[in-house]
């Protein structure tokens, strides 16, 4: 059973997901924005499996 917070977790990886895609379909890709984005995508998943 998820709870509101793995939900959201799962939301905002999925939107990280959409924006590291959005990003790399650039004809210049920002190499410094994927890297965040990347990061922060790592962190989620992360927490999702210590839950």
């Amino acid at each position: 059973m998820q709870t509101a917070h793995q939900s959201a977790l799962s939301a905002k990886h999925a939107v990280l997901d959409r924006q590291i895609a959005a990003e790399t379909q650039r004809p210049l890709p920002d190499a410094a924005t994927l890297a965040a984005l990347k990061k922060q995508k790592l962190r989620i998943k992360q927490e999702l499996a210590q839950i």
